[in-house]
């Protein structure tokens, strides 16, 4: 008998993509949605599918709010899918038909769209992360932005065939508000464990650019290419400004 697998989501007006999101989920055990805070249709849109079950919560950070979608979901197995991301039917079935290894982790490969573009430049190409692993053998680490699971360096990774659609920017407006959003995040999340000054945030937003336009071709997508970079930027050089600005709060 084949494993039995929850589908994590964490939530917050997520109504665009999330009925595509939750058809392509279709055949799975369980899909658990953690919401903090929707306004828009998307309380809605998950009740319309008979395997999602809803909880709410206020959000307290990225890792945290994983964690808790981990202790809710009633299967051991986990597959942590994001609200703007679709599971193509390669994937899937690729999933559902695997002998699952308590002790590996499973890795998916991402493409990466802005407003419906394929993007392979600007960082966004070569896109794998670990989504498919048995909660028994790790959780997700406690950080508020760029969780990881914990301990996936000393765990076996395998790569699945199928890949995941992901559609996280429809324009310019979305890149800022999520650039700010994580920028507060990341320099909450390091207060205390890093130093940064007005400079060393400068010089990191500008070597930013330069990987992002000119070593990871982003000047091969036209506009979408050099407005990724700029925002890749500017997230550099604010996490860092911010950073600098709440450690000297801090020490007032």
């Amino acid at each position: 008998m084949a494993d039995k697998i929850s589908v994590t989501i964490l939530t917050r007006n997520s109504a665009k993509y999330l009925a595509e999101c939750l058809s392509a989920l279709n055949d799975f055990d369980e899909v658990l949605i953690l919401d903090n805070g929707s306004t828009d249709e998307t309380m809605a849109i998950a009740r319309q599918f008979c395997n999602v079950l809803v909880h709410e919560h206020p959000f307290i950070g990225f890792g945290p709010m994983k964690n808790l979608a981990l202790d809710l979901a009633k299967n051991d197995w986990i597959l942590s899918v994001d609200s703007d991301e679709i599971v193509t039917p390669e994937l899937a079935r690729e999933i559902l038909s695997l002998k699952l290894k308590p002790s590996c982790l499973y890795a998916v490969e991402r493409e990466n769209h802005y407003h419906g573009k394929l993007i392979r430049g600007c960082g966004w190409d070569n896109d794998r992360v670990h989504r498919l692993f048995n909660r028994r053998r790790t959780r997700f680490d406690e950080r508020l932005i760029h969780e990881g699971l914990a301990g996936s360096g000393s765990m076996p990774v395998e790569l699945l065939r199928g890949r995941l659609k992901h559609y996280p920017y429809d324009e310019a407006s979305q890149l800022v508000a999520k650039m700010q959003q994580y920028s507060t995040l990341w320099a909450e999340d390091n207060l205390g464990k890093k130093r940064s000054t007005p400079f060393g945030a400068f010089l990191n937003g500008a070597l930013t650019f330069f990987k992002s336009y000119v070593m990871q071709k982003g000047w091969c997508y036209g506009y979408e290419g050099l407005l990724i970079s700029v925002s890749n930027a500017n997230g550099a050089f604010y996490k860092y400004i911010k950073l600098y600005e709440a450690g000297r709060t801090d020490e007032v």
